[in-house]
């Protein structure tokens, strides 16, 4: 029989012991807590590193299939449209592959409702800069232009601001920025993320200016969205996934529009002839950016299906700020979008709507022609 003070004796003395057993045991959990990380980390670098040595390889690999396995001249039509075809094709959708991934994992920080939360209670002007930085990283589809401008509205974000966000986010896209960079370097690139942001600012103040609130459908202000969900908490490897996830949904969705659209771009680089694109698209003929503007504006396209041909229409002579006007009014102001917003904005604001962003690109279109 043990007495209370044998017992608390005998405890007090096996203390020591029980926490020496189990320190091992804490560090061995902590370890293979680690290890899972390790290896997200080791086969993202090995990723970082295929894809790198596949895009170095790439140029001399399609030369030398085109070229010496098919036997194709360089000067003839055909092997300058097949080289074309054969090397955009993998250098797009490497190109874009690694930046919605790396955008995938971006989003993980982000959702509708920390957005709506970011801009909610933002006066205009600070608050049009704010919602068209966050266009960049938050790119929401045209799908998902209903849900976020009621869901904005209800949070008391301005008219104005929310505009601008709707603007950046499919124009000021990450796909448009790397694929820029990657086909016309990172000038190109750089003045259009500026001259992009700057549509979508000055485009949200000024319809922010002009009282437009009235016409916006009277249900938008009596709908309550509810309340802001709290962030996610991840881990890296949850992260991982979701940037696979959105190769998976992303890259799966609009390969058959990269292919379609580097296929014509390769006919129009091999077959058209450079004189006669420059008298259409040049910087002599003054009409075309305007021209370029309104053939876009009824059109849907992404940036990475479009791209491809605006590569190759440059090629052949037309200016840069034509073509690129043309793509940003694809992009921008789609059909889609369009119909998508008449749920919620009477025809005058989609007027303005359209007035505004299209006459924002239109000269952005002209300051790229006398800048390059």
């Amino acid at each position: 029989m043990f007495s209370r003070t044998d017992v608390s004796a005998n405890h007090d003395v096996d203390a020591p012991g029980i926490a020496c057993a189990t320190t091992p045991s804490k560090l061995a959990n902590r370890v293979a807590a680690r290890q899972p990380a390790f290896r997200v980390w080791a086969g993202l670098a090995a990723a970082a590193l295929i894809w790198v040595g596949a895009y170095v390889l790439l140029h001399p690999v399609v030369n030398a299939i085109t070229y010496d396995l098919l036997h194709l001249s360089r000067d003839s039509h055909l092997g300058s449209a097949v080289n074309f075809f054969l090397y955009d094709t993998p250098k797009v959708l490497l190109l874009l592959t690694g930046i919605v991934f790396l955008m995938g994992i971006i989003r993980t920080f982000f959702s509708p409702e920390s957005t709506r939360r970011l801009l909610g209670g933002r006066r205009e002007g600070v608050g049009n800069v704010a919602a068209a930085g966050l266009g960049i990283v938050t790119p929401f589809c045209s799908c998902s232009a209903v849900p976020l401008f009621i869901g904005f509205v209800e949070a008391g974000v301005p008219l104005g601001v929310t505009f601008s966000f709707l603007i950046s986010a499919p124009m000021v896209n990450e796909v448009a920025i790397v694929l820029l960079f990657g086909l016309f370097g990172w000038k190109t690139a750089a003045l259009y993320v500026v001259l992009g942001l700057a549509i979508a600012i000055a485009a949200g103040w000024v319809i922010g200016r002009l009282r437009v609130e009235r016409y916006v459908e009277p249900f938008v202000y009596e709908i309550a969205v509810g309340q802001l969900d709290s962030v996610e908490r991840l881990t890296w490897s949850d992260r991982t996934a979701r940037g696979i996830q959105a190769i998976h949904d992303i890259v799966g969705r609009v390969w058959p529009f990269v292919v379609a659209g580097i296929a014509v771009g390769a006919a129009i680089h091999g077959y058209v002839p450079q004189d006669t694109m420059a008298g259409i698209m040049g910087k002599g003929a003054w009409w075309s950016v305007p021209a370029a503007v309104a053939l876009g504006v009824p059109m849907y396209s992404n940036a990475a299906g479009v791209l491809p041909v605006i590569e190759a229409l440059i090629d052949k002579g037309a200016a840069l700020g034509t073509a690129l006007a043309f793509m940003m009014s694809v992009v921008a102001l789609s059909l889609p979008e369009v119909i998508i917003l008449r749920r919620v904005l009477r025809w005058q604001l989609i007027a303005v709507f359209i007035g505004v962003v299209a006459g924002g690109i239109t000269a952005v279109g002209f300051v790229f022609n006398l800048v390059f």
